[in-house]
C-alpha cells in the first residue's frame, strides 16, 4: 500500500499525492500489487485510517510519501516518535497527549535498511538525490509514521519529497519513488529469506 497526503497550509498542491499518482502510472513489478491511498492531513483521521488499511490489506509493506518544504532531496526516514506533536492539523485539532500511542516506545525503526536502499537507489544514477533522515518532524508525517510503525512491527517506510519544482518535476520524483519501492522490497525479502533461512537450521 502506498499513502500520500492531501492539502494543507501552503502546500495547496502536495507533492507527495502527485508523486503517488506519477508512481501510479509507472506501475511496479508484476508481482506487486500496488493501492494508493490520499491522507488527509488529520490526526485522528490518521489513527482511524492506519490500522483500517492494514486489515483490508494485510500487505508486505506500507510506504507513506509526505512532502517537507524544507526537503531538497528525496529523504528515507528511518523511524517515527511518539512524543512531541504539538502543530495543528487542518481542523485546528492537536492530540491533548501530545503522542501517537500512550505508552508507546518513544520511537520506532523500520524493518527496512535505509541505508541499504539509499545506496541502492543511488547506484542507479537516477536524477534525483536520496538522502536519510531519522526525524520525520513531530507533524501529520511523523504522527502518520509512528502510527503505522506501530500498527505493522516496523513494516512500514517513510519518504519526505520536496516540494514542485524545488527542484524535482513529478516525472522525476515518480521514477524515484518507483525506484526507492522496487529496493525497499528487495531489501525486505532479502531480509527475511536470511530470518527464514535462520529458523530452518
Amino acid at each position: 500500500s502506498l499513502a500520500g497526503f492531501g492539502p494543507f497550509g501552503e502546500h495547496a498542491v502536495n507533492a507527495s499525492w502527485i508523486a503517488v499518482q506519477e508512481l501510479e502510472k509507472l506501475g511496479l513489478r508484476d508481482d506487486v500489487d500496488l493501492h494508493v491511498y490520499e491522507v488527509p492531513v488529520e490526526y485522528q483521521t490518521v489513527q482511524r485510517l492506519i490500522p483500517a488499511l492494514w486489515k483490508k490489506h494485510s500487505p508486505q509493506l506500507v510506504v507513506h510519501v509526505g512532502v517537507s518544504g524544507m526537503a531538497t532531496t528525496v529523504t528515507l526516514e528511518k523511524c517515527g516518535h511518539n512524543v512531541g506533536y504539538k502543530g495543528l492539523d487542518n481542523c485546528r485539532f492537536c492530540p491533548g497527549s501530545q503522542c501517537c500511542v500512550e505508552g508507546g516506545p518513544e520511537c520506532i525503526d523500520s524493518i527496512i535498511d535505509m541505508d541499504a536502499v539509499c545506496r541502492r537507489v543511488s547506484a542507479l544514477g537516477l536524477d534525483v538525490t536520496v538522502t536519510i533522515s531519522k526525524d520525520a518532524g513531530r507533524y501529520l508525517c511523523d504522527f502518520t509514521y509512528y502510527t503505522s510503525l506501530y500498527q505493522s512491527r516496523g513494516r512500514s517506510a517513510f519518504v519526505h519529497v520536496p516540494p514542485l519544482g524545488k527542484p524535482y518535476s513529478a516525472e522525476q520524483l515518480g521514477r524515484a519513488l518507483q525506484a526507492i519501492i522496487e529496493e525497499m522490497l528487495e531489501v525486505l525479502e532479502h531480509s527475511e529469506d536470511k530470518i527464514n533461512c535462520q529458523h530452518e537450521h
